[in-house]
């Protein structure tokens, strides 16, 4: 059956919430904020025959006649339509929102087609969510939307970035997550005010024209197949580098990220802690399931409070007391699966505990101090 569900925004479940029935199929869920459409249907494995039929109700209420936001006033300003079963957006009427919408949820649907006609008069437009659906190309449909802050694409079938983004001209934060992209890309017209970049579980295999992006803080790149550090000596402001889960072997070409602050390198093929010289800001250090021999080269990282450096090859703790016990800050590390927790045994915790007295967390237990 079709019924209500908790909208899955954030900002949205924080607040008070008061419900109120539209008719059978729908139900409005009322914030101080905005009105919110969301319709999900409940699984109910007692009455498989009972469900079927309700799911030809539902491709009859997809048709084109029907249309879901009938309720809902003009002045409408966030729209949330998520596990909809929607494969167009031509029975919404969008185009009636338009002087109110600032946030669209599109989430878990079948559209793979973007009309442009119905976005480009959506110019209010601050959030778009397409998260989960069947999108190959945007063609010209965002060209309008230059207040648009936040663009989620992720999990559908973008085979490379949309050559349009420099027509938005406030775009903060963008997610490419889990598409078919294999080159970094048509970004070099929205590098004044891009902020956060998350290109994760893609097929790039390269670090490249990210140049235009000074101002970029965070750079999401994890379950890729890059092979090296490169093409970052531009992201002066970068604070988060995030590049798990793919093929690097070697940490290098990092010295100008002097405003680094978190940097995550698990689940590669790092063969030597190194390269971090001038990177003074490094608060979270993640190199763990690499080939690490020995904890080197990090004495300098006096702002560092979690190092995480769990199974690699690091074979004694000696190292402990000159690389790390004079930085304060340091309140987390990891070192379960070397072969230095197998070596000390039921000493393990406690040596770590002697050399690094400031330390809050060993593994994922906390100490007595903490």
């Amino acid at each position: 059956m079709l019924g209500m569900s908790e909208p899955q925004n954030s900002e949205v479940q924080g607040k008070s919430i008061e419900q109120k029935e539209v008719d059978d199929d729908l139900v409005v869920v009322e914030t101080k904020r905005a009105r919110v459409v969301t319709v999900v249907r409940e699984d109910n494995p007692q009455n498989a025959e009972s469900e079927a039929e309700e799911d030809e109700d539902v491709e009859d209420v997809e048709g084109d006649s029907v249309d879901f936001l009938e309720g809902f006033p003009d002045d409408t300003n966030e729209l949330e339509l998520v596990h909809s079963r929607l494969n167009s957006l031509a029975n919404l009427r969008l185009p009636r929102f338009a002087a109110h919408l600032k946030k669209l949820c599109l989430r878990q649907n079948q559209i793979s087609f973007l009309d442009p006609q119905i976005f480009r008069v959506l110019t209010n437009l601050e959030e778009l969510d397409f998260y989960d659906n069947k999108i190959k190309t945007v063609g010209d449909a965002l060209n309008n939307l230059d207040k648009l802050t936040i663009l989620d694409l992720s999990f559908n079938l973008l085979k490379t970035i949309p050559e349009t983004l420099e027509h938005l001209k406030s775009i903060d934060t963008i997610y490419f997550v889990q598409n078919k992209i294999s080159k970094i890309d048509g970004l070099q017209g929205i590098g004044a005010t891009l902020r956060s970049l998350e290109l994760g579980g893609n097929k790039i295999r390269k670090i490249e024209n990210l140049d235009a992006l000074v101002t970029l803080e965070e750079l999401w790149l994890g379950k890729n197949k890059i092979t090296k550090l490169e093409g970052l000596d531009t992201l002066k402001r970068l604070r988060v580098l995030s590049i798990q889960s793919n093929r690097i072997t070697k940490i290098e070409n990092l010295e100008h990220l002097e405003s680094l602050e978190e940097l995550y390198l698990s689940h590669n093929g790092v063969e030597r802690l190194e390269g971090l010289d001038k990177n003074l800001r490094l608060r979270t250090l993640d190199v763990a399931s690499n080939f690490v021999p020995e904890i080197e080269n990090i004495s300098h990282l006096t702002q560092l409070e979690e190092l995480w450096m769990s199974n690699n090859r690091i074979p004694k703790l000696q190292a402990l007391e000159p690389q790390l016990k004079h930085i304060a800050t340091l309140e987390t590390i990891y070192l379960e699966g070397n072969p230095c927790q197998r070596v000390e045994g039921a000493n393990y915790r406690r040596k770590i505990m002697i050399a690094l007295p400031q330390v809050k967390q060993i593994d994922a237990t906390y100490t007595r101090a903490a």
